[in-house]
């Protein structure tokens, strides 16, 4: 009869970027005592996963599709919840919620010794029974975040390569995608940061910011007019002269956010 210290771990992994996915799925691969048993890219499918599989550890992002990190743990029971472990590239609010209520999290990028020691912690934690100890954080880790969720930062926190920079938003003219990365124009900085577009536009949109076409993001502030290309596309001119092709797809919702921008 296997034991409980014997028994083979179950594990979800959730995030909305398939290289994050697939990088997490491998590391995990090399837990000679863990299985991933499904792999989501939204809030919904992830629900549906926890509560259908009922997993031993779960490894989450905070920004996804169809609801955060935080309202995929408020959709699950209070009693039998697994081990969770956010995996950020973000933000000041959650991590300062996350070290006042020690949940595991991990930046992103991180290095694989840092995520070995985060799985034997929390392996640690359901081969000891500590689930519980586990649940009762998380409970006032999402009681800590509800209202600064609701409230869009006035600031970007991200990091770039060893180190972790705060934008005020007030800077940051507009983002570029460069492959998996994305390029932040920031005054005289210009971090490249391991984000992609997709993430950068859920987390900021609310806060003033719009897509305007598939590659690139900008500051409704920082919009200085919008105007007929050569070629009859419309482009966007930013405050500092920058021009930015906007998509045809885009340009009435795009135009209608300029226009309705606070003064």
């Amino acid at each position: 009869m296997t034991s409980q210290a014997e028994r083979r771990l179950t594990a979800v992994v959730v995030d909305d970027e398939p290289p994050a996915r697939r990088t997490l799925e491998l590391l995990l691969g090399r837990e000679p005592d863990i299985d991933v048993i499904a792999s989501c890219g939204d809030g919904p499918s992830a629900v549906a996963a926890i509560l259908g599989r009922r997993p031993d550890l779960v490894f989450l992002d905070i920004q996804i599709p169809g609801g955060d990190g935080f309202e995929v743990l408020s959709a699950l029971a209070t009693t039998d919840r697994p081990a969770v472990a956010f995996v950020t590239a973000y933000d000041d609010y959650a991590v300062r919620a996350f070290d006042a209520h020690a949940v595991d999290y991990l930046l992103k990028p991180f290095a694989d010794d840092r995520f070995a020691a985060l799985v034997d912690r929390m392996r640690q934690a359901v081969r000891l029974r500590h689930v519980d100890d586990i649940a009762h954080r998380l409970e006032a880790l999402i009681a800590a975040t509800s209202g600064a969720r609701t409230t869009p930062s006035r600031q970007l926190v991200v990091r770039d390569g060893h180190r972790t920079l705060v934008l005020p938003l007030a800077e940051i003219e507009w983002i570029k995608a460069e492959d998996y990365y994305a390029r932040i124009h920031a005054g005289a900085r210009r971090p490249l940061v391991r984000r992609s577009l997709h993430s950068l536009a859920a987390e900021l949109e609310p806060a003033g910011f719009a897509r305007v076409h598939r590659s690139a993001i900008v500051n409704l502030e920082h919009v200085r007019e919008i105007r007929s290309g050569p070629t009859g596309d419309h482009e966007v001119v930013l405050r500092s002269g920058i021009v930015t092709r906007l998509s045809r797809a885009l340009k009435d919702t795009f135009t209608a956010r300029v226009r309705h921008r606070p003064l």
